[in-house]
């Protein structure tokens, strides 16, 4: 696993039903497949801007 300060957590809180097709495959490209559920990424740019296309569908986590 990566160092933990490159690491992030982030959670998919809003349905990915009648979204755009570009946003889904951005919360799919994050690992994201369930409602509520949280993955580890890699803080990197590319990651970044697949998480500000979809600010409104995910979060980021904080804590254990």
């Amino acid at each position: 696993m990566k160092d933990e300060s490159t690491m992030m957590r982030v959670q998919l809180y809003r349905s990915l039903h009648g979204r755009l097709k570009a946003h889904q495959a951005c919360v799919r490209g994050l690992g994201l497949r369930r409602m509520h559920q949280i993955v580890e990424v890699e803080d990197t740019p590319a990651t970044r801007g697949m998480l500000n296309k979809v600010t409104y569908m995910v979060r980021e986590v904080t804590g254990s």
